[in-house]
């Protein structure tokens, strides 16, 4: 039976609101806008008209009304779709089923967290989302300043993404206990005794930390993964260019090694010991051979960093002469902030390997004079003084990566050149001797500290 016009728009109307009202108690939605108003076409619905003419343009309008809630009800469904899906995921998290909630953190432990390296390292990771954990060594003095502007106390726990804990390279029990309690997805031993000259004067003391810590911690990684069966883990061993030593450059993942300190001996065990390591047990452990990586945040005693400060001194009036050795050893300066984003990205591929991470340019001490000293107007000639104290035992001549292979695999360059490099250290290091000139002015220190 065909309806009449009146009838169409009233069946037509009906139906509209009954699968409206019905749709959204059923997603309890009935203190929304379009709940509140619905309600008005329903009692307008059930009220009589006084003709059929009168009846068609009632149900007409009584149909544009309803449609006009089009908008708001695919809204309202868009909302319960997601609440859907949502709370299906928590009731299959409590079946046992996949949980609809993020991913967690990925959990990273740094040996050496408090050096240079560590530092930035620390930053690149917490900007991806990390939580590290570092392991420390215990001493009288603070030494934790290249952290202090991204420590947050652990008692907040909910912002505190970065905590330290004691242990030491020469003490295997904490290295392991630590590895069970944290459970980390990647582990970065950057810890050592990594002063060149100093390490002939330490020779015992360097390889125990250097090359069998490294050694303890790779066994401590090993053991925990056999226990636990947690074999995702990935591993970075920290190599250094000097393992190079006497070999003339430029020096590849190829390159033989001939180490010229005890240093470099102990950075070539630990080496081996990665690649043992990866090849007897299957553990993904890479060793990043780094060139010369230096920053702001260098340790003082270094030559690129003791030029800079240097350079601060004497241009506040601190300090006159500056002491060297060989000015003209040549070495692969870069910026250690690009070099900690190649250790990160060799974790993060499908296999494990080595790389060498360099610019490719190769630069002698003493241009690294003639910049530092050039760029505040200064000659460094008028304020260098050779002393042959300074001099090694043994001496490498010159270093230069060929880092192809890690800008083809990992996709890694470095951003900033060697100018750039020395004039952001030495723009710091003004800084620095201006803040310690207003000591020094306030008889709060002795300037004659220095020559």
């Amino acid at each position: 039976m065909l309806l009449s016009i009146p009838n169409y728009f009233s069946a037509l109307h009906f139906l509209i609101w009954r699968a409206t009202i019905g749709y959204l108690r059923n997603q309890r939605k009935a203190d929304c806008v379009a709940c509140r108003n619905l309600p008005i076409t329903s009692a307008l619905y059930m009220s009589t008209t006084p003709s059929p003419i009168k009846q068609t343009k009632f149900n007409f309008s009584l149909l544009l009304i309803s449609l006009s809630f089009l908008p708001q009800l695919r809204q309202i469904r868009a909302m319960a779709s997601e609440k859907e899906t949502a709370g299906s995921g928590s009731a299959a998290a409590v079946n046992g089923g996949e949980s609809a909630e993020p991913p967690q953190r990925k959990i990273a432990l740094i040996t050496g967290i408090t050096g240079q390296d560590g530092s930035y390292l620390t930053e690149f990771l917490l900007n991806k989302g990390y939580e590290v954990h570092g392991l420390i060594r215990r001493s009288s003095n603070f030494n934790t300043q290249r952290l202090n502007h991204i420590y947050i106390d652990p008692h907040n726990s909910h912002k505190a993404r970065m905590k330290l804990h004691y242990a030491d390279l020469s003490d295997a029990s904490s290295l392991r206990r630590w590895i069970d309690t944290i459970a980390p997805d990647e582990v970065y031993n950057l810890a050592a005794q990594s002063h060149v000259a100093v390490s002939f004067e330490i020779p015992d003391y360097t390889a125990d930390v250097v090359a069998t810590g490294a050694l303890r911690l790779l066994e401590a990684v090993r053991s925990h993964i056999a226990a636990t069966g947690r074999s995702h883990i990935r591993y970075y061993q920290a190599g250094s260019s000097e393992m190079f030593g006497s070999t003339p450059p430029p020096q590849s993942e190829t390159t033989p090694f001939h180490p010229r300190s005890p240093y470099a001996a102990s950075k070539c065990a630990a080496h081996w010991y990665t690649v043992n390591y990866r090849e007897a047990y299957g553990l993904f452990a890479c060793n990043g051979i780094l060139f010369n990586h230096e920053s702001p945040r260098r340790g003082e005693n270094f030559v690129t960093r003791k030029i800079t400060r240097a350079v601060g001194r004497i241009k506040v009036g601190l300090q006159s002469k500056l002491f060297m050795g060989n000015l003209q050893a040549s070495r692969d300066w870069g910026f250690a902030g690009d070099y900690v984003e190649a250790m990160w990205m060799m974790l993060q591929q499908e296999k494990p390997d080595d790389y060498v991470v360099a610019t490719e340019e190769s630069h002698t001490v003493e241009e690294f004079l003639e910049v530092a000293f050039g760029y505040v107007g200064l000659n460094w000639r008028d304020h260098v003084m050779i002393d042959k104290r300074y001099f090694r035992p043994a001496e490498v001549d010159n270093l230069k990566g060929d880092s192809s292979k890690a800008r083809k695999v990992l996709g890694w360059k470095p951003k900033v050149g060697f100018e750039q490099l020395v004039k952001m250290m030495v723009d710091e290091d003004i800084e620095l001797a201006k803040r310690e000139k207003v000591l020094v002015d306030a008889g709060y220190m002795d300037a004659q500290q220095q020559p």
